[in-house]
């Protein structure tokens, strides 16, 4: 009787990560410049902004330095009226941009649909579009006051546009094919809507969105510049009132960082929600 044997297995050592490995977890300069390039450029520039200035005689009155316009921005930020105007723009601007999105999904989705609906309609949102919106503004006050009303409105005007159109180039990138293949299986109207154009759409429609919520922030604050009692737009003509360039640099930094974050929310549900989108392949998100 011959007995075998057996040989024992053999330990499996770990894995080392190869080097394209290594290169995929660090992010690619290559494929992304910009992630050197955003902090480089900002350091340039606010150096230049800090020393030229002063080198070439321009009084801080005239033109405040970074360091200045920083320390001016940590003390508001210290201030409980700082706060309160900041909750009010907020607010207007938030309510402007859901607004106009509702607003536009649903004109958009019904200009889009009916051919003849387009062309009469869509000229005069066209002119309407076109006329100035601080023009507006004051009539706004007339109308609906000094309160968050008027400001909710003005936000809510400067949003629509851009969504919309966005809304209706994405209802009408459509697959055709797609849309008659459906429709030779006998599909509804509905079901076409909600099979094809609108996941077709929704790339379109973030598109929009970004610049909508921007749009809403610029709204909000050209209604609090034209009449208002409160908000970051108020706090801003008061400055200019009182010739204070630093605390009006100072606001100006807080709506450039509402609108990037803003943005980047949006971006945000972008990737989450319309993640087989080519651009987001690209990026490999």
């Amino acid at each position: 009787m011959t007995t075998q044997t057996v040989a024992p297995a053999s330990r499996k050592e770990p894995e080392t990560p190869t080097p394209q490995r290594r290169r995929s977890l660090v992010p690619d300069l290559h494929e992304r410049p910009e992630i050197a390039l955003v902090p480089i450029v900002f350091v340039v520039v606010m150096t230049a902004w800090e020393f030229i200035p002063g080198w070439l005689g321009v009084d801080d009155f005239v033109l405040p330095t970074p360091s200045q316009i920083f320390q001016v921005f940590v003390d508001q930020l210290g201030q409980a009226a700082f706060w309160h105007n900041f909750w009010v723009t907020l607010q207007e601007a938030g309510a402007g941009f859901v607004i106009a999105t509702v607003l536009a999904v649903l004109i958009g989705t019904f200009v889009a649909q009916i051919t003849v609906v387009e062309r009469t309609v869509l000229p005069y949102i066209v002119a309407f579009q076109s006329v100035p919106k601080v023009a507006l503004a004051p009539m706004f006050v007339v109308w609906f006051g000094f309160g968050m009303t008027s400001k909710i409105v003005m936000a809510t005007i400067i949003a629509f546009f851009p969504i919309l159109i966005n809304v209706i180039a994405g209802l009408k990138s459509a697959d055709n094919d797609k849309i008659e293949m459906l429709t030779s299986f006998g599909a509804t109207r509905f079901q076409v809507f909600r099979m094809v154009r609108f996941p077709s759409a929704l790339p379109y429609i973030f598109a929009g969105l970004q610049s909508g919520v921007v749009f809403a922030i610029l709204g909000a604050i050209v209604g609090e510049y034209i009449g208002a009692q409160e908000g970051l737009g108020y706090q801003l003509m008061q400055a200019n009132y009182r010739f204070d360039i630093q605390a009006m640099f100072a606001v100006l930094i807080v709506l450039s960082i509402m609108g990037m974050i803003a943005h980047g929310v949006v971006k945000v549900c972008q990737r989450r929600f319309v993640f087989w989108s080519g651009d987001q392949s690209k990026r490999g998100t």
